[in-house]
């Protein structure tokens, strides 16, 4: 195949788009319908690798669609962040439609070929968003995004999940229109651009009032950093199926929330004006107070989607930090965390996925002893623990260090204390589950036999191709611990050298 990197470019937003009506197509024949899909993932995949390879050789390559209205272009333009998240959301695509072909068919899902389509729907916008080349591309890809997974929040169509979808999309188009949109055009009034730019766009002497109110609208308005109040539709939406889950947290939304986030303070407003708006301060805390408070309502949590969703919303605070600490550490960390937990909650999601379908519970109460009945899942959930609470041997490990030394540069001791106290309720809420599962040391000596008796009989693991990609997706929590080095350039690169040489 040899097709220019431009080519290519296009090609990862438009192939998913049109993979739709193939898939569609084949509704009829499983089979050779999620053929379709893989195909396609594997394709848009390969384009992505070789855009990768393309941006570390030092090629400069950007795609120009139209001009809407003269300063409105559709624009796209690989660089570093965009890049690390277009490498995440295509490989994980293909991870979690394999995973996703075990779980549909073995819990007998109904409107498959539905659930296929907007997910490719939903990836091409991803990468829409991966590869922006300006706030108003963002900004339309931001929100095909939002329509196009609604519909996958409400896949069951029971009453709870139509609530859940009106939460779902409501919160997200409202924070939007209201807070993204006035933030967007109050950037091209200010500046003049909506181009992202190294170091910023603002001119040196702008009102930094003004732009602080601004700050203030974008870290509201992208609601799908789910940064508290706005945090709402992430536990309303896990009444999805675990696929959609695992797309929520780890492959699309969330994770095109704090990309933005990233992308706005580093290429919109630049790491020198950020530190000295008026609102710095307090978003800082707002940051903060999301990864605490998510991180205690996670422990309340019976249900193990609900726990992990809460989790989510803590995590995301963490890249917020990142961004909002205004220095080389602080992005740094911020960028690998996205990719980091990225692999850490997918692989939560998916054994809960695969509990729910071989053992048919829910509550995390109910999982004692089933270590023993699951031992390949609930090994896999330990280690993406691992990766979450942010210790060796999984890839958190690295992007916390990064984010603890952000605090550090910053001098923001109180955020330090957060990123610690966090890490040890990440510790209580998640590790008791494996534990527990392996040894159900409360449970009565009775209760523990038949528990024995029933491991030696029945050994029962998710769906072969759900299980596969939850191991793939764990042994990817232990490689970016062995080899972070990728990544750390990548995020690295982010700055560029004036960055890093003069930054905080």
């Amino acid at each position: 195949m040899n097709l220019s990197l431009e080519l290519m470019l296009q090609l990862c937003i438009i192939l998913p788009m049109i993979a739709t009506l193939a898939i569609m197509a084949t509704a009829r024949k499983p089979n050779l319908r999620e053929a379709v899909t893989i195909s396609t993932c594997l394709v848009v995949l390969y384009c992505v690798i070789n855009l990768y390879q393309g941006l570390t050789t030092g090629g400069e390559i950007s795609v120009f669609w139209w001009e809407l209205l003269p300063g409105l272009q559709v624009n796209f333009v690989i660089e570093p962040l965009g890049m690390l998240f277009a490498l995440i959301a295509s490989f994980l695509w293909l991870i979690t439609t394999i995973y996703a072909i075990g779980y549909m068919r073995s819990h007998q899902e109904e409107n498959q070929t539905r659930f296929y389509s907007y997910f490719a729907i939903a990836i091409g916008a991803v990468m829409g968003i991966a590869f922006a080349g300006n706030l108003f591309t963002l900004f339309i890809f931001y929100e095909v995004l939002t329509l196009s997974t609604y519909p996958l929040v409400t896949h069951a169509g029971t009453e709870k999940a139509k609530t859940g979808g009106r939460i779902y999309l409501g919160i997200l188009l409202s924070t939007s229109i209201v807070f993204f949109l006035l933030a967007i055009v109050s950037t091209w009034f200010v500046s003049g651009t909506l181009d992202f730019k190294p170091g910023g766009v603002f001119a040196s002497n702008v009102d930094t009032t003004l732009v602080g109110v601004i700050l203030a609208l974008f870290i509201f308005g992208i609601g799908k950093a789910a940064i508290m109040p706005f945090h709402r539709w992430l536990p309303a939406a896990m009444v999805a199926p675990t696929p959609v889950s695992a797309l929520l947290h780890a492959v699309a939304v969330v994770k095109a929330g704090v990309f933005t986030v990233l992308k706005v303070c580093v290429f919109t407003f630049g790491l020198d004006l950020l530190s000295v708006l008026p609102s710095y301060q307090f978003l800082l805390y707002l940051a903060g107070a999301s990864v605490l408070l998510a991180s205690l309502v996670a422990m309340q949590q019976d249900n193990l989607k609900a726990r992990l969703a809460y989790s989510t919303i803590s995590q995301l605070g963490y890249v917020t930090i990142g961004a909002l600490l205004a220095t080389p550490s602080g992005v740094i960390g911020g960028s690998m965390h996205i990719a980091m937990h990225a692999f850490g909650k997918i692989t939560l999601f998916f054994c809960a996925g695969a509990i729910l379908v071989s053992a048919h519970k829910s509550k995390i109460s109910e999982m004692r002893g089933l270590g023993r009945q699951m031992p390949i899942t609930m090994a896999a959930f330990f280690i993406a623990s691992l990766s979450i609470i942010g210790v060796p041997p999984a890839g958190g490990t690295w992007s916390k260090w990064f984010l603890l030394m952000g605090t550090i540069e910053a001098e923001q001791w109180a955020l330090m204390g957060v990123l610690m106290i966090s890490s040890l309720l990440n510790i209580a809420y998640l590790l008791p589950i494996p534990l527990h599962a392996f040894f159900p040391n409360l449970l009565s000596s009775e209760e523990t036999g038949k528990e024995r008796a029933l491991a030696q009989f029945q050994i029962k693991e998710a769906p072969l191709p759900s299980l596969i990609a939850l191991c793939i997706t764990t042994l990817g929590c232990v490689i970016l611990f062995i080899y972070p080095q990728p990544l750390y350039e990548l995020s690295t690169a982010i700055l560029g050298p004036q960055e890093i040489t003069h930054g905080k």
